[in-house]
C-alpha cells in the first residue's frame, strides 16, 4: 500500500532521511563535550551501549507503527488506542505538539547557523569579536530575515511532495555534511597542540564509570540524539516500504547517527584545544568559541564556510522532519491539500517564533519543550506501541520484510528494559534539568 504522500524508493534513502532527521545540533555541540567531560572514551561504553538499545527497541518501534497505520502521529495512535480509550487518542496531540515545539525553537537556532554562514561567507564575522556577532543575531528580532529564510527554505523542500522531496534533499545534504565534516576533521588534526583535544576526547578515564552522572548523560544523549519522540520517526516509517528491514534500517540510522556525532567531535575538540580554549557546551561552543578558532586559523573564512554549511545542512534536515509529523498528521486528520498543511505549519513555526528570538527566550522554550513534553511524548509512544497495541501486532510489522524472525528476547528487552527507561529519562530530565 503507498502512503498519498508517497514511499521512500529504497531502505538506503529511508536511512539517510532517518538520519538527516536524527543528526541535528546536539550531535555538534554536545556530544563533543559530553563526550570528553565524562570520560573520555570510557563514556563511549555506556552511550554504545545505550545507542544500540534504543535502537533496536525504540527507534524501530516508532517506524514500525507509522508503516503498520501508513499514516503519522495522530493516525498510528488512533490505531494503538482504537477501541480502548478516546483519552489515549486525544493524547496522540502531545508528541505532535513536541515536535512543532521543537521545529519552533530550532528554526531560531538555525536562522543563528545561517547568519553565521553569510557572515563567513562575506568575512564579516571573523572582522570582529564573536560575542559581538552573535549578540547582534540574539536581540529581539535580531535574525529575522535568516529565521525566515530558513522556514521558507523549508517551505520549499516540503510543499510540492513528500517521501520524493525529503529523499532527494537527504541524499544530497547528507553525504555533504559529512564529507564537510570529514574535511574539517583533517584540517584540525594538523593543527598545534590538536593532540590535547583527542587526549580530553579518547584517553579512558575509568573511574568515571562509576559515577552515576556518566550513565544518565550518555543515556540521555543516546536518546535524544535518536530523535526518539513519539512523533517524527512515526511518520518517516509511513513513508517505508513493506518488503524493508525495519530493524536494520533501525541499527544504520543509529550507526550513521553515532558516526556524525564522533565527526563533530574530531572537528572541534582538537581545534578547541590547540588554541588553548577551555572546552564548554551550549550555543556559545558553536557561535562564539568556535568562530574565535576560524579567526586564528590560516584559511579561516573558508572553513568557518564549511563548518556553518554542514550545520545549516545538519538543521535543515532536522526541521524537515519535525514539520513533515505536523504536515501529514494536519493531512490525515482534517483532509486537507498538502500545500496548504505546508504553509500553514511553517506559518506557525515562523509566526510563533519572531516572539522567541531572543536567547534567553528560546532558550527557557527549548528546555521546556525539551524536557517536558518531549520526553513525555516518548514515554506515551513506547506505552502506546508496546503495552496498549501490544508487542504481538507491533512484532508482526517488526518481521515483514524480514528474513528472519525476530529474535526470543526482543519482547522481553522491548517491554522490560525500553519503556522503563523512557520513563526514567523523563524524570531524570527533569531532575538533571535536561540530558538530552
Amino acid at each position: 500500500m503507498k502512503h498519498k504522500n508517497g514511499n521512500f524508493s529504497s531502505a538506503f534513502a529511508f536511512v539517510l532521511a532517518s538520519v538527516g532527521s536524527a543528526v541535528g545540533l546536539g550531535n555538534i555541540w554536545m556530544f563533543p563535550y559530553r563526550l570528553g567531560q565524562y570520560g573520555g572514551a570510557a563514556f563511549l561504553v555506556p552511550y554504545f551501549f545505550f545507542i544500540v538499545l534504543f535502537g533496536i527497541t525504540g527507534l524501530s518501534a516508532e517506524f514500525a507503527i507509522g508503516r503498520k497505520a501508513q499514516t503519522g502521529t495522530l493516525g498510528s495512535y488512533a490505531l494503538c488506542w482504537e477501541g480502548k480509550s478516546p483519552i489515549g487518542k486525544a493524547m496522540g496531540w502531545i508528541p505532535l505538539l513536541g515536535s512543532m515545539g521543537i521545529a519552533i525553537g530550532y528554526s531560531i537556532i538555525i536562522g543563528w547557523v545561517l547568519r553565521s554562514l553569510g557572515g563567513s561567507i562575506t568575512g564579516a564575522l571573523l572582522k570582529e569579536e564573536a560575542a559581538v556577532y552573535f549578540g547582534q543575531a540574539t536581540g529581539r528580532l535580531g535574525s529575522f530575515p535568516w529565521h525566515t529564510a530558513v522556514v521558507l527554505i523549508t517551505l520549499v523542500l516540503l510543499i510540492t511532495g513528500s517521501a520524493g522531496n525529503i529523499e532527494k534533499a537527504n541524499k544530497i545534504l547528507m553525504p555533504v555534511f559529512f564529507l564537510l565534516f570529514a574535511i574539517l576533521a583533517v584540517r584540525v588534526a594538523f593543527l598545534p597542540g590538536a593532540s590535547e583535544g583527542y587526549r580530553f576526547l579518547f584517553v579512558p578515564r575509568w573511574e568515571l564509570l562509576g559515577r552515576v552522572d556518566t550513565w544518565v548523560m550518555a543515556m540521555g544523549q543516546a536518546f535524544f540524539s535518536l530523535s526518539i519522540t513519539g512523533s517524527g520517526m512515526i511518520v518517516y516509517g509511513s513513508y517505508l516500504h513493506k518488503k524493508e528491514d525495519i530493524l536494520k534500517s533501525s541499527l544504520l540510522t543509529a550507526g550513521f547517527d553515532t558516526i556524525a556525532a564522533l565527526l563533530a567531535a574530531l572537528a572541534i575538540m582538537p581545534a578547541v584545544f590547540s588554541f588553548n580554549i577551555e572546552p564548554g557546551a551550549g550555543p556559545s561552543l558553536m557561535f562564539i568559541t568556535i568562530p574565535g578558532i576560524f579567526q586564528q586559523m590560516p584559511m579561516g573564512r573558508l572553513f568557518a564556510v564549511i563548518f556553518f554549511l554542514s550545520v545549516a545542512f545538519a538543521g535543515i534536515t532536522s526541521l524537515m522532519n519535525m514539520l513533515e509529523a505536523v504536515i501529514e498528521s494536519c493531512q490525515h486528520r482534517f483532509n486537507i491539500n498538502r500545500k496548504i498543511a505546508v504553509s500553514a505549519a511553517c506559518a506557525v513555526c515562523l509566526f510563533v517564533g519572531l516572539f522567541l528570538e531572543e536567547e534567553a527566550k528560546v532558550g527557557s522554550w527549548m528546555d521546556f519543550v525539551t524536557i517536558i513534553i518531549v520526553p513525555f511524548g516518548a514515554v506515551f509512544g513506547a506505552i502506546s506501541i508496546y503495552y496498549v497495541l501490544g508487542f504481538d501486532k507491533i512484532s508482526e510489522e517488526l518481521n515483514t520484510g524480514r528474513k528472519k524472525p525476530l529474535p526470543k528476547w526482543f519482547g522481553f528487552v522491548a517491554k522490560k528494559i525500553y519503556v522503563p527507561l523512557t520513563i526514567i529519562v523523563f524524570i531524570l530530565g527533569i531532575i538533571y534539568k535536561g540530558i538530552g
